[in-house]
């Protein structure tokens, strides 16, 4: 885990260094300045986790300093200490947010607790967002589904590199679960308690993805009204995914290369550099190669980002696998609807195995949700599959007809091959809807609309006996 950052901000030179000596030896990582200005200063470049700040200073004062902090970093906790405490200067020091307000001289002792209580809360706050991230993970998939050689090698380079640092591109098409792996290596490497930060690099329109990427100083355009940290930032001591990284425009790919080369990042109308400590993984579906010899890929970048790179195979490649997610996500979504008594019969199987899934396990998911929100019965029929899976799947089972000269008609047709049915399971309507491959309340309609009653079916079926 990266060390706590702590800015001590004290005039007197002796205290400073006697502060910033004791932090030191607990193990943050500790800097120290004599005035507020300096502070500010030191803020653009090196995010702190804590400031320990006196009240009284030459120039800006301690409370100044405070509200600044606040209202342009409000992720830094700041603690106030004066020699000449009140009770309204402590009043109005916690009113302006100060974590705590001691007075001097601070015991080593009572520092290092305050210190240690200020940082846990920091933690805290961060552990939410983590804990957010980890319920992503855990109500999507529980794990990776299949079995099929090419996802166990993926999945088996992507287990070796986690518990390192190094950058990772995720290839494969739209819905192939790019992200879902790379959650998968954030979760299994050292960084694990720290963010998880995903940027869509192509649902961001390119004129705002600077700013949401790297961030910006205050006034660094009109409306910029406070310091804003980009998702680099955010990312710090933990994971950066840059999705679809295809799309970036060439003009932030050279900020994106020093990112991975300096680790560092420099935000609109920032006059220095700030440092960040983040493992980059990108995915796209794009083919990386193809656009450098087209000039819209920087080659430098995608050599950088080509350390370890992880293809995850299309779903029509794997038609094992099917089945495997068909009883997955239809076991899932019937918790999730309440329909526990749903079935599925193994009949309607190779609709899912004969399709071709153009995107992938994503659409495979939602194919199967909206089969089961929308299935009327306690069985799914294949009138209650989509309409493309019924579709594609028929295109392979035409009946051998040759029709007439003089044409057909085709409700005659539908009625005899429905009395066809009906004679064929003795006239029972659930049987012949399943046989015929449409829900019985279809069949029920239909056989209203011919007049068709079940009970003389069965009858001129015994009488034929």
């Amino acid at each position: 885990m990266a060390r706590a950052k702590i800015l001590v901000v004290e005039d007197d030179e002796s205290q400073r260094q006697v502060l910033r000596i004791v932090l030191h030896k607990e193990g943050y990582e500790a800097l120290s300045v004599p005035t507020a200005e300096e502070a500010l200063e030191l803020l653009q470049k090196s995010p702190q986790d804590l400031i320990i700040s006196d009240l009284h200073l030459p120039g800006m004062s301690g409370i100044e300093l405070l509200k600044r902090v606040r209202g342009e970093y409000p992720g830094t906790i700041v603690m106030l200490m004066t020699a000449f405490g009140t009770i309204q200067s402590a009043v109005e020091a916690m009113k302006c947010g100060a974590y705590d307000y001691v007075t001097k001289p601070v015991h080593p002792y009572e520092l290092k607790a305050l210190v240690s209580h200020a940082i846990e809360h920091s933690r805290l706050i961060e552990e939410v967002q983590v804990l957010r991230t980890c319920l992503q993970q855990k109500y999507g998939f529980e794990h990776i589904i299949g079995s099929a050689g090419s996802l166990m090698h993926a999945l088996d380079v992507a287990a070796r590199v986690a518990p390192t640092d190094v950058t990772v591109l995720i290839q494969g098409e739209t819905g192939t679960g790019k992200e879902l792996v790379a959650k998968a290596i954030h979760f299994l490497s050292p960084r694990r308690e720290r963010a998880f930060v995903t940027i869509n690099c192509g649902a961001i329109p390119r004129e705002l993805l600077e700013s949401e990427l790297f961030g910006y100083v205050k006034g660094a355009f009109t409306g910029a009204l406070t310091h804003k940290r980009g998702k680099a930032e955010m990312a710090d001591g933990g994971t950066l995914l840059l999705d679809e990284i295809g799309e970036m425009p060439v003009e932030l790919q050279v900020r994106v290369l020093r990112l991975i080369q300096e680790r560092e990042i420099e935000k609109i109308g920032a006059r220095v550099a700030t440092r960040v400590d983040v493992r980059i993984i990108a995915a796209t579906h794009r083919d990386l190669e193809l656009m450098v010899k087209e000039g819209t890929f920087r080659e430098d970048l995608y050599y950088r980002l080509l350390v370890v790179p992880i293809k995850l195979p299309p779903l029509r490649d794997r038609p094992k696998d099917v089945l495997e997610l068909v009883q997955f996500f239809f076991d899932k979504s019937k918790r999730k609807r309440g329909r526990d008594d749903l079935r599925l019969p193994p009949e309607l199987l190779p609709y899912f195995t004969n399709y071709k899934w153009p995107g992938n396990v994503r659409q495979l998911e939602n194919a199967v949700e909206r089969m089961v929100l929308l299935c009327p019965g306690p069985e799914v029929t294949r009138t209650d599959l989509p309409d493309f899976l019924q579709t594609d799947h028929a295109s392979g089972e035409l009946l051998p007809v040759d029709l007439p000269e003089e044409g057909v008609n085709l409700e005659a047709v539908e009625k005899q091959l429905i009395l066809q049915a009906l004679e064929k399971v003795g006239g029972n309507q659930s049987q012949a809807a399943r046989f015929l491959g449409m829900s019985r309340r279809t069949l029920a309609y239909r056989l209203e609309k011919y007049g068709v009653r079940t009970g003389i079916v069965k009858s001129q079926k015994q009488t034929a006996s």
